[in-house]
């Protein structure tokens, strides 16, 4: 499990693009909600106007004007929005991914938007969650959905899923996506009916110590049958926000589900938050 970030802030990575205007509203809203800090990070890439073999003379320093600019507007549209919040801003020199998982390091949450391919590159790679923002995916739903798999490796997500239904007063939706096995063999007569049922059973048992802990946390459990990223992009688009688990124990796992929180980068029609499990 993760240790306390109590102290810690929320970090958002900022281009100066509207789309990272978006990232740095919700990034504001999170901090309010969570009672932490929020810093706003902005990479000053030198790349492609400085390489190592053809260094430009005081590159960087020619970058900072218009850097400051980018983080004194993105400040101003987090105080805008919250006038009493704790913000900072900082300018570092370097790669936006690796400036910004080194951010991650120090931070509570890492909030990007998805215009790019850094939030992609980050998700499930860092340990703090990672939320991205995609273009046209206000989030404006009633309800967080939390995709659930019944492994350990989906503990940490529903954890988060849980606290952020509690802090924003949103009902928390679990979707428990199954299809029935497929036998490489000769052909053998399933109930998928009763694969149906003792799955839910085993969600339902899993979820009773999370709703005895969230109490005040309206739940409710989906069972789908259907592909996890079929049922998800589906729920997305009544969501707030859309939380899956990244890595698991083992390469299969990892790999499964960092195919399905991939997929919810592309294409969830709401902003998503992956929690990796080594968090």
């Amino acid at each position: 499990m993760r240790t306390s970030f109590a102290d810690r802030p929320i970090v958002a990575g900022t281009d100066g693009t509207a789309h990272a205007a978006l990232a740095v509203e919700w990034a504001a809203d999170e901090a309010h909600r969570r009672g932490l800090p929020l810093r706003v990070v902005h990479a000053a890439d030198r790349l492609p106007y400085d390489t190592p073999r053809y260094p430009i003379p005081d590159c960087y320093d020619r970058m900072i004007p218009s850097g400051r600019q980018v983080l004194d507007h993105a400040e101003k549209v987090a105080r805008d929005r919250w006038p009493g919040l704790e913000v900072t801003t900082e300018l570092a020199d370097g790669r936006p991914g690796r400036v910004l998982r080194e951010q991650a390091r120090r931070a509570a949450e890492l909030v990007l938007g998805g215009h790019g391919p850094v939030g992609g590159r980050l998700a499930g790679h860092v340990d703090v969650p990672v939320v991205v923002v995609r273009p046209a995916s206000p989030g404006a739903g009633a309800e967080i959905v939390a995709g659930f798999d019944g492994s350990h490796a989906a503990t940490p997500a529903l954890a988060y899923a849980f606290e952020e239904a509690r802090l924003s007063g949103h009902r928390l939706r679990v979707v428990c996506a199954w299809e029935p096995p497929i036998s490489s063999g000769p052909r053998i007569a399933v109930d998928t009916g009763e694969i149906g049922r003792i799955r839910e059973d085993q969600a339902r048992r899993l979820l009773t110590a999370w709703r005895d802990r969230f109490a005040d946390v309206e739940t409710e459990l989906d069972m789908v049958r259907a592909h996890p990223v079929a049922a998800l992009v589906d729920a997305s688009a009544r969501a707030a926000l859309l939380v899956v688990g990244s890595h698991g124990r083992n390469a299969l796992t990892a790999a499964v589900l960092g195919s399905v929180s991939r997929a919810m980068l592309e294409h969830a029609r709401c902003p998503v938050a992956v929690v990796r499990h080594a968090a």
